[in-house]
């Protein structure tokens, strides 16, 4: 790493424009989603801590995925916001690890979490007498212990193997964060072993629990569809629209940007659909996990009567 830094101390985020009168507008924008962000996803926390009915498999690994959405975002909005409104906009090379690290484990945390999720849903519906069983705290602790492990890990073979690159040409990044893809464009190395490495075991670490998620999806509508009314089967299946919906935002903006060869990456398109899953889905899971979901609202509205 000394070797690197040496030809590049640091990098230049351009962030989102680089249309001077815009960096007072996106700030006033992505800090209020920020704060929305953390907000809402404090609240589901402290609303499912509370409420001893919500004290479930299902709400652990929901308060889990609003404490990663919090931590996913801090980690490039932030940083995102005082570029913002500096002149610099630099991150050391240090920092640019660092960061791509985190971003890398905390957003697989998230994916293993949403496969987590499925797979409490898939036992609830399909195999409703044994949930107890099947699902008992010390299994789903190992379940959210094992998310994390293997995405650090994950995230540590990829932050290794950037370390190993030399970067002594340009310095500057065409995003509001250190990822990937913009960093092997600058590398001046031979980049075909993180290509290769990021096309083959990341495709497998982000597609293997999305996966697991359709084939539960599978089995669940093989279930309700079984039920004999229509109402039931809405009943039924409505538990799990608020899981449906988040997995469609995360894996629909993951899969357009990381599942394709490093030759089509687009800086302007990719940098848009980045923001949908770093900044738009961790704002809106609080809502969507809680305006449909009765437990939730008593829950949050308990909460508002003791804090008042």
């Amino acid at each position: 790493m000394n070797n690197h830094s040496s030809s590049t101390s640091d990098f230049i985020l351009l962030g989102l424009s680089s249309n001077p009168w815009m960096q007072k507008p996106l700030f006033a924008i992505f800090f209020t989603m920020y704060l929305v962000t953390v907000v809402g996803n404090v609240l589901i926390i402290l609303a499912i801590r509370s409420d001893s009915r919500l004290h479930t498999p299902m709400y652990f690994f929901l308060s889990n995925l609003s404490l990663m959405d919090i931590c996913f975002t801090t980690v490039t909005v932030p940083k995102m916001l005082v570029n913002l409104l500096s002149e610099t906009k630099t991150i050391s090379y240090v920092g640019c690890l660092i960061q791509m690290y985190f971003f890398i484990a905390l957003a697989n945390t998230d994916s293993y979490l949403l496969a987590s999720m499925a797979i409490d849903r898939l036992v609830a519906i399909c195999n409703p007498l044994h949930y107890d069983v099947v699902m008992r705290p010390r299994r789903c602790l190992l379940m959210v212990v094992a998310s994390w492990a293997v995405s650090h890990l994950h995230a540590l073979i990829h932050t290794v193997l950037m370390g190993r690159l030399s970067f002594c040409g340009p310095n500057i990044i065409h995003h509001f964060f250190c990822d990937v893809q913009p960093l092997l464009t600058l590398s001046c190395s031979d980049t075909s072993i993180n290509e290769l490495l990021a096309f083959t075991e990341g495709s497998f670490v982000i597609m293997s629990p999305f996966i697991f998620i359709v084939i539960s999806y599978v089995f669940i509508a093989r279930t309700v569809l079984k039920v004999p009314s229509g109402g039931g089967r809405y009943k039924v299946f409505s538990t799990c629209g608020s899981h449906l919906t988040v997995v469609a935002l995360f894996y629909g903006t993951i899969i357009s940007v990381y599942i394709r060869p490093s030759s089509t990456y687009s800086v302007t398109k990719d940098r848009v659909v980045t923001v949908i899953y770093t900044v738009i889905t961790p704002m809106l899971n609080p809502f969507i996990y809680s305006l449909r979901n009765k437990d939730m609202k008593q829950a949050l509205k308990k909460l508002a009567k003791r804090t008042e």
